[in-house]
């Protein structure tokens, strides 16, 4: 079976049991955990991967992994994915469950990128443009990467504006090889 459907058939699950029950935004929040427990902790998939784990220890594992523990409905789907034994698409599920609900409540990630700390002023002036450019609604992440050199990287949804020094340079790479 493909691999992003699993994810997809269990976060429209999830969705629509969430909503029935009127958790779906907390369980949002509770799966935009997950996903950063997954990327700050990677040998958190390779343990649910684990054959050796018994069912209850990967509840607990994956439960853990929400922060705090995670309410009864929540806890309720983490044992039947477990039971599905479809544990390892639990990152997957989190991130097809974050788009459904993106997409469900009209809200655009915005990502801004820079690459040294921008104080809050400028933070809320550029959301601020942001805000009158569209009529949805924003969540805003903020990044600091010194590999782009300087200039910034806007990203909304599946819009890219690369204005960093690194992204110039590469261009400017590219035009001279291409001049000889």
């Amino acid at each position: 079976m493909n691999e992003g459907l699993i994810p997809s058939r269990y976060a429209k699950a999830l969705y629509k049991y969430a909503q029935e029950h009127g958790v779906a935004t907390p369980i949002y929040e509770e799966m935009k955990r997950l996903d950063g427990s997954f990327a700050a902790h990677p040998a958190l998939a390779k343990a649910l991967g684990n054959p050796a784990l018994s069912q209850a220890d990967k509840v607990r594992v994956l439960s853990s992994a929400f922060g705090e523990k995670p309410n009864d409905y929540l806890l309720r789907f983490v044992r039947l994915v477990i039971k599905n034994r479809r544990e390892t698409f639990a990152r997957a599920i989190a991130l097809a469950y974050q788009d459904i609900y993106r997409r469900a409540n009209d809200i655009a990630r915005v990502t801004i990128t820079t690459a040294t700390v921008l104080d809050q002023k400028v933070l809320d002036r550029i959301g601020g443009i942001m805000k009158k450019q569209t009529d949805k609604k924003l969540e805003f992440i903020y990044r600091v990467d010194p590999a782009i050199i300087g200039g910034f990287v806007l990203q909304v949804d599946s819009m890219q504006l690369d204005a960093s020094i690194n992204n110039e340079l590469k261009k400017l790479r590219l035009k001279l090889l291409n001049s000889k």
